[in-house]
This record gives C-alpha cells, structure tokens and sequence, in this order.
C-alpha cells in the first residue's frame, strides 16, 4: 500500500474521515456510509443515512460540499416508489447543510441499502481529529445515546410511539452546529459516536491521545426507556460484539449489565463526543445549549494511563 504525502489523514492513523491536502488550496475530507432499513419510514431512513453520512465530515470539523448517492434495491421486491421517498428524505438533509448531490449508484440488491459518499473541505490547522486530546480535558457529549436498542425494539415491534419520535429526532438532527461551536472554543480532540458505541469510540479518543479515560455513567444523556430494553434483552448483536470488546479496556466496577450494554449501544448518527480544556467546558456546554444540540453534558475526563474507567 501506497500513501501519497499530501493524506494528513489516513489509513495509518485511522479517523472519522480521511483528509487530502490539495496542493495550493485547501484540503478535502471525504467518507462513505450507507446501512440497510433502521426505521420502518422510508422518508426518515433517508433523513437518517443523510444525517449519518455527513456526521463524519462534521467530527473533523469540516464542511461538505457534495455527496453521491448509493443504493442497493429489490426492484422485483419493493416498488420504486419507497426508493423515491428515501431518496426525497435524503435530499432534503442535504439542503439543510448546504451539500449538493452529484448523482450516484445503484445496483439490484435481494436487501435494500442506502448510504452517501461526501466530500468537504477543512482546514487543516483548526480541524478535530480523534488523537488530540490532553490530560484533564473534559469530554462533553451533544447528543443523548440509545438509537441502536430503540432501532432493534423497532424491528421487534417493542417500540414506543414516544422512543420512535425521539430516536428518529436524534438520528435527523446534524452534528453541525455543534462542529462550528467546538471549533469556535478551540476544541481539536473529537468524534462521533457512531457503530462501535459510546465505549468504542471514547476508547480509540483516548487511546489516539495516548491516554486513558473516566465516565460517569449517570451524566450521560439517554433516550427515554432504555433500560427497560436491555434489561428484556433487546438488544442487537453488534451492541453486544461492543461490550464484549469493551471489557478488555474497560473497568464497569459494580455496574450491572444492562447499564453496561446502553454504554456499548451501537449508536446511528449519534452526536459528537469532544474533548476540551477543563477551563473551556461550562462555556462550550452553555455555548452548545444556546446553538440547539440535542444534549450538551460533561460525562468524564481525559487522564494519565490507559482503559477507561466508569464511575
């Protein structure tokens, strides 16, 4: 494998989305991801994978520009029809942030997947990467955590109208507003929160940073019902392949499992997870509240060491 010296951001040093620095211009940030059906909605799955898609471009702290489309549809299955309401979901995502679809691909898929590939642009000496975290940062979270179980309670048809609603508002909200705000105050250490759950994600932070962590599991923001759900096991399989990772790096104490599970939920289009200066944090917290994020809450700190460490 090959890698050109303009890729600041890359395969050797893995993050939300790589960064090319365009010779005498700016640099580019770009990713993909697409997923098969999360909710039973056409509209909002597009809203969703929009959403979701464009969150890594946000975690840097980059802006996207344009998106291709990628679609996976039973044509003898399913009408065109749905395909036309995901793609309009979708669609209206992208002119909220400002990103223009290009055009795309499709192929016949026995099951239905849809997903963007976007590119941006980000400034290079101001962006957020998963590897700059300091000793003492706070972790503040901007999004509360629970779509994976809420998603799976939908396919089992456990789900109440209340958690739909909330889940499908979580999923459609886009990380922008709180990209600009953390870099406003400076922030440079972040991610999303995204497949591999609160834990994972916090772990590659912390260990990119050379460091280790501290959560109190009881300032973190959760979707309404939660506990009920991991309690009754529903729960997806990759929420529990998360938690069976994340005992090798992480002490829970006495924390029942079912609380440990909502820490491993498989998140879709979760909120940003950043580490700021201890000094910054109630006016990163206040600043975040005044722009709208969903959740705007300290949940730990960045320490010496390694693992995380939950309180």
């Amino acid at each position: 494998m090959t890698r050109h010296p303009n890729v600041v951001v890359g395969l050797d040093a893995p993050d939300d989305a790589g960064v090319y620095q365009l010779p005498n211009g700016p640099a580019i940030v770009q990713t993909v991801d697409f997923f098969t059906p999360i909710v039973d909605d056409p509209y909002d799955w597009g809203r969703i994978a929009a959403a979701n898609a464009l969150s890594d471009v946000y975690a840097m702290g980059g802006t996207p520009l344009t998106a291709l489309s990628i679609v996976g549809w039973p044509r003898d299955d399913l009408p065109l029809e749905l395909l036309t309401e995901v793609q309009r979901g979708s669609a209206e995502v992208l002119v909220e942030a400002a990103c223009t679809l290009l055009g795309g691909h499709s192929i016949d898929d026995r099951e239905p997947k849809f997903g963007l590939a976007v590119t941006g642009v980000v400034d290079v000496s101001t962006m957020m990467t998963n590897r700059a975290g300091a000793v003492g940062d706070r972790l503040v979270l901007t999004k509360p955590l629970g779509t994976g179980l809420i998603s799976t309670a939908i396919k089992r048809d456990e789900a109440t109208a209340e958690q739909i609603e909330a889940s499908t508002t979580v999923m459609t909200a886009l990380n922008r507003s709180a990209s600009v705000v953390a870099l406003d105050h400076g922030v440079r250490a972040a991610t999303d929160v995204t497949g591999f759950g609160l834990l994972g994600h916090l772990e590659e932070l912390a260990t990119g940073s050379g460091l280790g962590a501290h959560i109190d599991h009881r300032s973190i923001p959760l979707l309404p019902g939660l506990e009920q759900l991991a309690e009754g096991g529903v729960v997806a399989g990759g929420t529990r392949r998360n938690l069976a990772a994340a005992e090798a790096y992480t002490d829970f104490g006495e924390l029942p499992e079912p609380t440990q599970l909502i820490l491993a939920d498989a998140q879709t289009s979760g909120g940003l997870l950043l580490a700021t200066e201890a000094g910054s944090a109630d006016e990163l917290v206040a600043a975040l509240g005044e722009a709208g994020t969903l959740a705007a809450a300290v949940i730990g700190d960045l320490v010496e060491g390694s693992g995380i460490v939950v309180r």
